[in-house]
């Protein structure tokens, strides 16, 4: 990891000394520059747009923690004039705990230097109000997972009104430059208009989904109030914004005559939008500005068109969802879970030049840094919800290892090997005898798939007890941990007798008539595939399996996982089932290329009551497949 580089002048401010939830701060100075370079660093709690001299210039602060606090290095030399410039900084405080976010005091840092001498810098001399333009307070939520959607007023953008000095927040933080490129902002995309009623209804299409800022231009007759909604989808005709306790809108007060609005503060992500107004307006555009991580896609040559069809929509979900990290699904959540970036970056190492792997080591590390008294990793990172899905914590040990297989970064693993381990001991300490037992409680989500069986029950008070999957997935775990010790030349710190584990999990959950592993009862394909991969069944045991599983017969998983079923069919017997699996690909994908994108799983929008994604990250695995089989 870097080293630490504090401010050295710089306060955290903001307008008052107090955090509440939703709130919007804004921050105005001047300075004077005389040297040929200038940057501006900053970081805050929420996010940010930085503007100089009433020009847009940044914004989108990195998630982080406040032991782990990202700045920005921006350089704003093409943006300066001679003699005294401007800067205004509007900074929104989430104040509400969140799967995203970890609630800290509000506060704003920053430091202006031109040719490395400080010229302006945060402190109580700036000055600070709450927004007039920005509704501050509670508010509707997009979803559980992004939080509060936003309100702004453009009839008060032009109130000055009410500066005063900025307060200074004590906030004991460790500074670390953003270890990753900025999102790149390319060229607007105007939606066309697809329906008009009365000229205060209107949907727009872009053709296929973007992920970006919403932009937009307008004429209004008088102050009137509007409503932005966004979809992946229509349904009858129209976007449906609220999906059960999801309200996917933002509104907006016009003011009389013309009216400009970017959505710097919210990334959407959607193929259509309606826009609603309480009195007639005329849009003159309406659309989307790309915001993209500048990952370079390798070009791959495939010799059936479906496959590259397959190929090509699975990469462009991988880029949608590259935010500062990866996400899930840009649409709905946003969220770094370290079993979906596993799936990504095992994806990205093939997709991209130089296999994109300083982005995935920087995904690691972010989950790394997250703390939970009970050792495991929260259910996303950061988050600070008491939430926690345990299977996701081995993913990750696994996530690690294959980082290094496509590396050899030893430093890396030397770094985060203590977060695996005390990842690993919470499992040991949950153990009852040579087994390892599901965790207990409501915070303890015993999550492994969305099929039949494997599901958990969140928010629920688990019972805790043995399943087979828990002790596979640890199995396979302890196993990269081993790997990564012997890699990184650092001695073991925890002892596990892994076939001890396996010989009492198959007492249990065998079935020596049928060949096949069981969960809850249940033969599935996900946990037949992960005795495999573990090592419990080996040899003609495994054999069977695969049998089954190219045939069809065990309880289907979903989408993200089938990646373990085709390794370990793969692992028995490459040969023989490459075409099964390359054939399954191609029956389950071929009828996502409608939208151009992969879906959170094959029932697509119609999955998770009406809320499926149509471009989730974790789907993306027939980019690897591609390249190891086709």
């Amino acid at each position: 990891m870097q080293e630490n580089l504090p401010f050295d002048k710089s306060k955290f401010i903001w307008f008052e000394n107090q955090s509440q939830k939703n709130t919007y701060g804004e921050f105005r100075g001047a300075f004077t520059v005389a040297g040929k370079q200038t940057i501006m660093r900053i970081s805050c709690d929420g996010d940010y747009i930085l503007y100089i001299n009433g020009e847009y210039v940044a914004s989108n602060q990195y998630g982080d923690f406040e032991h782990y606090k990202v700045y920005d290095e921006i350089d704003i030399s093409q943006k300066l004039r001679a003699g005294e410039n401007e800067y205004f900084i509007v900074v929104w405080h989430f104040g509400e705990d969140s799967q995203r976010y970890v609630r800290y005091m509000p506060g704003v840092i920053f430091e202006i230097l031109s040719d490395g001498n400080i010229v302006a810098f945060s402190d109580k001399r700036v000055a600070a109000r709450k927004s007039k333009a920005y509704f501050s307070g509670d508010f509707r939520h997009l979803s559980d997972q992004l939080g509060f959607s936003f309100s702004y007023d453009a009839t008060k953008e032009e109130d000055l009104d009410g500066f005063a000095p900025s307060v200074e927040i004590s906030k004991q933080c460790e500074f670390f430059k953003r270890p990753v490129e900025k999102g790149v902002l390319g060229e607007f995309v105007m939606a066309k208009q697809i329906y008009e009623s009365d000229s205060t209804r209107y949907v727009f299409d872009l053709g296929r989904e973007y992920v970006g800022l919403c932009s937009f231009e307008l004429e209004a007759a008088e102050p009137t109030q509007i409503s932005v909604a966004y979809s992946e989808h229509l349904r009858d005709d129209f976007v449906p914004s609220k999906i059960g306790n999801r309200d996917f809108s933002f509104d907006y007060k016009a003011k009389a005559g013309a009216n400009k609005f970017v959505g710097y503060m919210l990334r959407l992500a959607c193929r259509y939008l309606e826009v609603i107004s309480d009195s007639p307006i005329k849009i003159q555009s309406i659309g989307i500005i790309p915001q993209y991580y500048p990952a370079k896609v390798k070009p791959v040559k495939l010799e059936s068109a479906l496959d590259k069809a397959i190929y090509d929509a699975c990469v462009r979900t991988l880029q949608l969802c590259m935010m500062e990290h990866y996400v899930d699904c840009p649409w709905r959540e946003q969220c770094l879970y370290a079993f979906d970036s596993r799936n990504q970056m095992l994806c990205g190492y093939y997709a991209f030049e130089d296999g994109n792997t300083s982005y995935a080591r920087e995904n690691l590390r972010l989950i790394s840094q997250s703390r939970r008294d009970d050792g495991l990793l929260p259910i996303c990172s950061p988050c600070g919800l008491p939430f926690t899905i345990p299977s996701f914590s081995l993913h990750f040990a696994v996530a690690v290892y294959e980082y290094y297989m496509h590396t050899q970064d030893g430093a890396f693993v030397k770094e985060v090997l203590p977060r695996i381990e005390q990842i690993l001991n919470s499992f040991v300490n949950n153990a009852s005898g040579d087994v390892l037992c599901k965790f207990k409680g409501k915070e303890h989500w015993n999550f492994y798939d969305w099929s039949e069986g494997a599901n958990g029950r969140l928010l629920e008070d688990d019972e805790g007890g043995i399943d087979p999957m828990v002790n596979f997935l640890f199995v396979r775990a302890y196993k990269a941990y081993l790997s990564l010790c012997e890699a990184s030349g650092e001695a073991t710190k925890i002892a596990f007798d892994i076939d001890k584990c396996i010989e009492a999990v198959r007492e249990d959950f065998f079935d020596k008539e049928k060949g096949l592993w069981k969960m809850s009862d249940l033969y599935t394909e996900l946990i037949n595939s992960q005795a495999i991969l573990c090592g419990a069944s080996v040899g003609a045991e495994a054999a069977h399996i695969c049998e089954k599983l190219a045939a069809g017969e065990l309880i289907e998983c979903s989408l993200s996982m089938k990646c373990f079923k085709y390794d370990a069919m793969l692992s028995i017997d490459k040969d023989a089932y490459k075409l099964t699996v390359l054939a399954e690909i191609r029956k389950t994908y071929e009828p996502m290329l409608e939208t151009g994108t992969v879906w959170e799983t094959a029932i697509g929008r119609d999955d998770f009551n009406l809320a499926g994604s149509l471009c989730h990250g974790w789907s993306a695995i027939p980019i690897y497949y591609y390249h190891t089989l086709a």
